[in-house]
This record gives C-alpha cells, structure tokens and sequence, in this order.
C-alpha cells in the first residue's frame, strides 16, 4: 500500500498533523495531491509549546512541512486492493532505446535489445558468477590461514 492511495482513501477521516516545526492540527482531511500536500477543514491548531490554540475553518498544509500523520484505524479499510495491473501496463510501454534517446539523438550506443540478443548478458553473469566464486575460495584460505 502506497502512503498517498491511503491518504486519498482516508478523504473526510479526521487526523493529527504534526509539522516539523511542533505545531500540530486536528482536522478533517478534505484531499491531498501528489506531494502530499493537505487541505483540512473544521482544523484545531496547537502551537509547539502547547499554550496556544486556534480554531480554523480550513486550512492547506504544505507536505515537505509534514513529520508526520496519525489517522484512524479504520482508514486502512478504506484502500482499495491494488492488483498491480495498472503498474503492469505501465511497464509493458516502455522501451529501451539506448543512450540520448532525447533531443539531439545522443552518441549513439547499443540499445538493451541489442545486448541481450547478442548473448552479452549471460556472459556477464556467468563472469559474475566466476567473481563471486573466486572471492569465497580466497575468503577461506584467509579463514584457514
């Protein structure tokens, strides 16, 4: 579960807000973007030493600000189940083009197509491999030195 899919299904839950700086805000969470900044409404604001309060009808913290959030148990209920299908496709479109593939076209390269039906891949493993084995036989003679 992603922290903004669950922030975006606890829309209308009320939560405690403590920013960095010590203040903290009580409120209901009206919806949050992609930097997780929030928009509350019907807020309560404690200043950091605990002395002061105010009441806020709305108010739109900025998410870099935020150390952290408390929200209601049952909020994780709300999540809707991600079957990973949407992130599937989205790996499915992507190509590999090589190196530059933006403006200018680059210098050039072997795109990862190239290199994996020339069998470079294999190679590399199987020299990694070689590497991994040469480096336990030399840690055991250090053992056994």
């Amino acid at each position: 579960m992603l922290p903004l899919s669950l922030l975006r299904a606890a829309s209308g839950s009320p939560m405690l807000v403590e920013l960095k700086g010590g203040d903290t805000y009580n409120g209901r969470l009206v919806n949050c973007d992609a930097w997780m900044n929030l928009n509350l409404r019907d807020v309560i604001c404690t200043s950091k030493d605990g002395e002061k309060f105010w009441k806020l009808p709305e108010c739109y913290i900025r998410g870099s600000a935020i150390k952290y959030l408390r929200l209601p148990d049952d909020a994780i209920d709300k999540v809707p189940e991600d079957d990973g299908s949407r992130h599937a496709a989205k790996r499915g479109k992507m190509e590999f083009t090589g190196r530059g593939g933006g403006r200018g076209g680059g210098r050039g390269g072997v795109g990862v197509e190239e290199v994996v039906e020339a069998g470079v891949v294999e190679e590399v493993e199987v020299v990694a491999k070689e590497e991994e084995e040469k480096a336990a036989e030399d840690m055991e003679q250090v053992i056994n030195w």
